[in-house]
């Protein structure tokens, strides 16, 4: 009986709330402070038999995004919410339950004006003052916050007159669904172009009017809710909770939810002044489709999730004036290229004028239209002097009396006679037919669309197809020239800096090319020097006489040479000068690595030397190895060395200490790869191992080849090492499992590069293979009639080309994608009989080779081949 007692009085409290102001119900809890527990008690009861709280899901949502988001949580009850997340929550009710909680009408909080990022109404927006409640969120709200609301679907009688009231305060959908996003944040990931939104139009205010009474009461009572009805019950089971979220942006700028399902969402709904200066589109499909979901939802039980943002900085446009009138400062949109509608603007098409829309408001009831003809568009496209006419024809005197007879019928009877005419017209007649109608229905869709939306359509195409467009017209010129369109293009090919030049180019007064437009044809124009353009001579860097070049580094505009001649040479890439000449080593250089200014050299005289590049002098000399140093990686301020002693070292270079020795290989070690985390090592004793510096243990040996392992590659996640058995294995790095062989060389793979997946290696049987790693299969193999005639000695690839040389003495290039021989960028004289291609080291614009040959054929030097292009 106790139960019935207190479920009757929370019913009766929960009436109370529903039906009296903000300020009402917190007098109602100061005079009776056991009515708020007994209405908490009774609601915490009947939300527990819900399938969900509202508040979980509101939780999600802000786990997703920032921790750093101030919220403000309005009706907040326990606090549940502020104990779910770790944001900063400011919690407001009209009682106590928590330390919390600060006691405050939610019509007047004590926060600072833009100071919160979030604000939150969960289960809470309730009390006839709903329109001054909402101004309080707007008021607290940053621009660009956010307002979640939840409420039941019931506690509305019409869904549509309250999203009607929410759009007249300034409020705009973003999406009625998220159409395959988890999530309202995935929508600003879509091709960047939400940011761009954001960027474009200034805000601009043209004409204002103040509403009259009957748009006032519209406002007001789409926020009051069905007060007149029996109030619903928070309890009901059969209830669905419908949770809004209305997302702020900054004024003058569209949603984010254009890009995200093609719609367009609801535009703010602004109210036309007396003299037609502004505009209003409402999608009325959309508004009925979001009445039926949220009644649909209601029956289900189930929850509705809506999007909306704030067209405009609603509290910075709409002022309250001295009487309680509202003005309304009308931003106005793009206007559309049509003879048609108000102020040269349709209808979409398909939609229809709504009783009580702005459209029917200011045009009158609706009557009916004569049915526009075919003609009536000519003459309103061409005008009646630019008909086409059918010369030396005198109209037959039939002619007329066959017009009224096809004009008394009906669609049907028209469209049945059209089909018998056109059946009996020859050839020629149809033709002439197209050419009159044709044109008729050929539209400039991209002018017709907002800035925003054009530009989205424009981000799928190709580059090439959009320089093609730009020169469609001056508009789509201006659209094509977008520069975070473009950035978007330079992204996708890898390109990450646009390019500034210090004298822009203007195409016209007034209007610049894009700087990442720029960068992207330069770019473009750089891989077509590679490609096709003509091959400058290349600059000619001798100094190592005879000898072999061994190693090879490039980087920046330096170059640095290691030889057998127990001396590195830095060379200068844009002048080809000796910069410096590196002496020191007793024996011969084999291995090398350089970050900056820093070289490091590894010799047969068993020392490493770290070199400082720009004054020759040696900084450290690091002792420890018994036999030559034959590979190493640098990697920050570490370096990992592999000797033929078959131990490893890592030492710190720039203190010149030994920091860990790892033991465990049987022979000599022939390449190593450190990513700062792992060593990975592969010998001439058939295994690869993996190591923990730090520890100085082997966490892997992997087994599987049966000859001396040459090469190594690693990202992080997987090995990958060639041996002389001529097969290619992929390892996964932290379970040591073999995941693929990869088999089709037939001899030692002497050099691979791998990235993003995907490995190119090279193979004395003179062939280059391109293979993904992930499935283990051979996409291309470089071969055919221009493939190199003797074994290949290194490559390097980009996103477009592979680069390779070979004993031959040429060096080629590839389309990575095709595996087709573009052309050779290097044939020695001396080719095939004796010249030879050792090294290659290439940048984005230049090529470096180190080459000479082994019998005295071909002179011991580098060649510095250049392939940028010349900024004017």
């Amino acid at each position: 009986m106790e139960e019935r007692l207190l479920a009757a009085r929370f019913r009766y409290i929960n009436q109370q709330l529903y039906t009296s102001s903000s300020r009402e119900a917190a007098q109602l809890f100061r005079d009776d402070p056991e009515a708020f527990q007994i209405y908490h008690r009774g609601f915490t009861q009947q939300v527990g038999r819900w399938p969900e709280n509202p508040v979980q899901c509101i939780a999600r949502a802000l786990r997703r995004r920032p921790s750093s988001l101030v919220v403000a949580d309005f009706g907040c009850g326990d606090c549940k919410l502020a104990k779910s997340i770790k944001n900063k929550v400011h919690c407001f009710d009209l009682v106590p339950l928590s330390p919390q909680v600060t006691v405050c009408d939610m019509a007047k909080v004590p926060l600072a004006d833009e100071s919160v990022d979030v604000a939150v109404f969960c289960l809470a927006l309730m009390g006839t003052n709903l329109q001054e409640i909402l101004e309080e969120a707007n008021r607290v709200l940053k621009p660009g916050g956010t307002l979640m609301v939840a409420e039941v679907a019931s506690r509305f009688e019409d869904m549509r007159a309250f999203m009607s009231a929410m759009a007249q305060l300034g409020f705009k959908s973003v999406s009625k669904e998220l159409k395959g996003f988890s999530s309202l944040d995935d929508l600003l990931l879509v091709k960047g172009i939400t940011t761009r939104i954001l960027e474009l139009n200034s805000q601009r205010m043209t004409c204002r009017r103040r509403p009259s009474s009957e748009e006032e009461a519209r406002v007001s009572s789409g926020l009051q809710g069905d007060n007149k009805a029996s109030v619903p019950q928070v309890g009901a089971e059969e209830e669905a909770a419908a949770a809004v979220v209305w997302e702020p942006e900054r004024a003058g700028s569209a949603g984010p939810g254009l890009e995200a399902d093609g719609s367009g969402g609801h535009r703010a709904q602004e109210l036309l002044s007396s003299t037609g200066c502004g505009e209003q589109e409402e999608d009325d499909e959309e508004e009925e489709e979001e009445g039926s979901c949220y009644s649909e939802e209601g029956e289900d039980g189930g929850n509705v999730y809506f999007y909306y943002t704030i067209g405009e900085r609603w509290i910075n446009y709409l002022q309250r004036t001295e009487d309680g009138g509202l003005l309304r400062h009308v931003r106005p949109k793009m206007k559309r290229k049509s003879e048609n509608g108000l102020d040269g603007r349709t209808l979409s098409p398909g939609k229809k004028l709504r009783k009580g829309s702005e459209y029917s408001r200011t045009l009158g009831p609706c009557t009916p239209s004569p049915t526009t003809t075919f003609g009536d568009l000519r003459n309103a496209k061409a005008g009646p002097a630019r008909r086409r006419h059918i010369p030396s024809v005198a109209p037959p005197p039939e002619l007329q009396d066959w017009l009224r007879t096809f004009q008394r019928w009906s669609g049907p009877e028209k469209l049945l006679a059209l089909d018998e005419l056109i059946d009996r017209c020859e050839p020629s007649q149809i033709k002439y037919m197209m050419q009159v109608i044709e044109p008729q229905f050929q539209r400039d869709f991209i002018s017709l669309l907002p800035k925003e939306l054009a530009l989205y359509v424009l981000s799928f195409l190709e580059p090439r197809d959009l320089l093609r467009a730009a020169q469609t017209c001056r508009y789509w010129r201006v659209l094509a020239e977008d520069n975070l369109l473009w950035r978007e293009k330079c992204r996708e090919e890898g390109i990450e800096e646009p390019l500034n030049l210090r004298k822009r180019r203007l195409l016209s007064p007034g209007f610049m090319y894009s700087p990442w437009k720029f960068a992207f044809m330069r770019q473009h124009k750089i891989d077509m020097n590679w490609r096709s353009g003509e091959l400058r001579a290349p600059k000619v860097l001798k100094g190592h006489d005879d000898h072999v070049i061994t190693c090879l580094q490039f980087c920046g505009n330096r170059i640095v040479s290691g030889s057998d001649d127990n001396t590195l040479k830095v060379w200068s890439a844009v002048t080809g000068e000796c910069v410096q000449t590196l002496v020191g080593h007793t024996g011969g250089v084999w291995s090398s690595q350089m970050r900056d200014s820093v070289v490091i050299s590894g010799s047969t005289d068993r020392t490493l030397k770290v070199w400082n590049a720009d004054t020759g002098e040696c900084v450290h000399t690091l002792y420890g190895h018994t036999s030559t140093v034959r590979c190493m990686h640098l990697h920050g301020n570490r370096v990992v060395s592999g000797s033929r002693d078959a131990t490893l070292r890592l030492w710190d270079i720039e203190t010149g200490q030994c920091l860990h020795v790892l033991m465990g290989h049987v022979a000599a070690v022939r390449c190593v790869q450190y990513d700062g985390h792992k060593v990975v090592s592969g010998a001439y004793d058939y295994t690869v191992k993996v190591w923990d510096p730090e520890s100085e243990s082997c966490t892997h040996t992997l087994q599987g080849h049966t000859n001396r392992v040459y090469s190594l590659q690693f990202d992080g996640t997987h090995i990958v090492s060639g041996s002389l058995d001529t097969s290619i294995r992929v390892w996964d790095v932290e379970s040591g499992n073999c995941l693929h062989t990869l088999m089709g060389h037939q001899s030692l793979t002497s050099g691979m590069e791998l990235r993003d997946n995907i490995l190119v290696s090279g193979n004395a049987d003179s062939t280059v293979k391109i293979w993904d790693i992930k499935t283990g299969q051979c996409l291309q193999t470089l071969q055919g009639p221009s493939k190199h005639q003797s074994a290949v000695t290194c490559l390097q690839f980009s996103s477009k080309f592979v680069v390779t040389s070979s004993d031959d003495g040429t060096v080629k290039l590839w389309d990575l994608k095709t595996g087709e021989f573009v052309r050779n960028l290097v044939a020695l004289e001396s080719g095939g009989s004796g010249g030879v291609v050792w090294r290659i080291r290439a940048s984005n614009t230049k090529l470096v080779c180190a080459v000479g040959s082994r019998n005295g054929t071909e002179e011991t030097k580098l060649l510095v081949l250049d392939f940028d292009v010349d900024l004017k």
